[in-house]
Formats: C-alpha cells, sequence, structure tokens
C-alpha cells in the first residue's frame, strides 16, 4: 500500500505483525538499528501539508498501519495489510528488546506517566533492563540541539530499543535523526502509548475498538482539540479512496 504526495512516496512496508516482528528481532540481533512509524489519516493529512514530515517519514525503515481507514484502503487498492496500531506494539517490542539481551529507553510524555509506564513494563517483561528515561519540556523541537544532546545520551546508554511518545510529527522526526545520531538504535513511534501503560491516558474499550469506533471514543473525550483533526481527515477520505482504486 503507497500513498503519494507530489514526488514522495510513503509505502507500508510490513502488512503484518509477524513480518514486522520478525524484522525488529533480526535488528536487534544484528545491533543494528530503525526507524518505526504507525500512519494513520492524521498523519495523511500532515504529510500533505508539510514537507519536512515528508522527509521524516521518508527516513523511516518500517512503516504499519495505524488506524482501520488505512486497512480499509489498502483492502481497496487490493494490498491488504493488517491493523498494528502503535499502542497494541509497545508489549511485543519490549518483549523483543528483552529477549535480545538489549537496553529500552523511553523518551516523551512526562515523568510521572514515564516512571508509571516503566514499572509496568518491568512487571510484564522479565530481564528488562531500561537504561533510560527522558521526559522533554514543552516546546521540545526534534531538530534543535537538545534533541542532539538527547540522542547522544540514547546512543552512549547502550539502548536497543527506543520508545518514542511524542505525537506526530515530533516523534518521527527525532526517529529520523535518531537514525543518523544513533544508529544502533531503534526507534518506534508510539505516540499515547506509554501514557495508556501508566494509565495516565484511557484508551477506549476492547468493544469500541472492535467496532471501529476508537476515533469517536477519542473525540468525544476531547472535542474541542480532536474534532477538527478528524473533520481535516475525514475531508481527505475520498482522494484516498481514488488513490487507492488506481493501485488495484
Amino acid at each position: 500500500m503507497q500513498f503519494r504526495f507530489g514526488e514522495t512516496t510513503i509505502a507500508v512496508t510490513h502488512a503484518s505483525r509477524a513480518a514486522l516482528q520478525s524484522a525488529v528481532r533480526a535488528r536487534l540481533a544484528a545491533g543494528q538499528g530503525f526507524a518505526l512509524a504507525t500512519i494513520n489519516l492524521d498523519h495523511l493529512v500532515k504529510l500533505s501539508r508539510s514537507a519536512a514530515f515528508r522527509r521524516a517519514y521518508a527516513a523511516q525503515d518500517m512503516v504499519v498501519a495505524d488506524g482501520n481507514p488505512i486497512v480499509w484502503l489498502s483492502r481497496l487498492a487490493d494490498k491488504p495489510v493488517d491493523l498494528l496500531p502503535g499502542s497494541d506494539l509497545v508489549l511485543p517490542l519490549v518483549r523483543d528488546c528483552a529477549a535480545a539481551g538489549r537496553g529500552l529507553a523511553l523518551v516523551g510524555a512526562t515523568d510521572a506517566a514515564l516512571a508509571a509506564a516503566g514499572a509496568r513494563l518491568m512487571a510484564d517483561v522479565p530481564g528488562l533492563n531500561i537504561v533510560l528515561r527522558h521526559a522533554p519540556p514543552m516546546g521540545f523541537d526534534p531538530e534543535g540541539p537538545a534533541a542532539a544532546a538527547l540522542l547522544a545520551e540514547v546512543a552512549a546508554s547502550q539502548a536497543g530499543l527506543c520508545l518514542i511518545a511524542l505525537g506526530a510529527p515530533k516523534q518521527e522526526s527525532f526517529a529520523a535523526r535518531g537514525r543518523a545520531l544513533a544508529p544502533a538504535v531503534g526507534f518506534a513511534s508510539i505516540g499515547a502509548g506509554l501514557d495508556f501503560l501508566a494509565g495516565t491516558q484511557v484508551r477506549a474499550p476492547e468493544w469500541v475498538r472492535r467496532l471501529a469506533l476508537e476515533w469517536l471514543w477519542r473525540a468525544l473525550s476531547s472535542p474541542r482539540r480532536l474534532i477538527p483533526r478528524y473533520a481535516a481527515c475525514a475531508a481527505i477520505l475520498p482522494g484516498q479512496v481514488l488513490a487507492a482504486l488506481r493501485q488495484r
């Protein structure tokens, strides 16, 4: 499944969790870094508006589908992919990291959320070694000198995996920069994944997710912030449907 933005093409690189985890395990075992992004409709809106975001996405080694609309579009294109939200990938990725004997870095959210998420991960994943926790301040610039210093810390910590919870487009930009400044580290952009683990944000119940209504749950929880975002997502859907049909 591909998405075109002028001369830039962004592709879903791994269609299933098994394919993704196989690639991640191989990189962790070899001490090779990677950048993983989870694409959704909001990202498509941002990609259409921002050349910098397109460059960051083009630097990702792995892209998976985060959101049912991406899955539905892939089926229209006759290139089906599985739904792999970043929040659902946290524990599998951390387990793979621990199994490879590599350290884990946590970047984003708040100090309290990182402490709670870290405690939950340590309880759920035997042998896990959390080597770094860092909650950047408000206004953190993934292209600025503070980000470069943080990436140097991540590299020095000997982390094999760094979970980034900064929100788009900051987390993808930070991961793209990390590929150059910390090339032995795997960077995974997971959005609110650490907050869900910490309990500082409440995820939609399982039955809501099964009905593909998590977007509505989130919109009702923060309507002023999210309804305009989802309206922009709905506006691009007709064009994306036509583009998917052209890929058949």
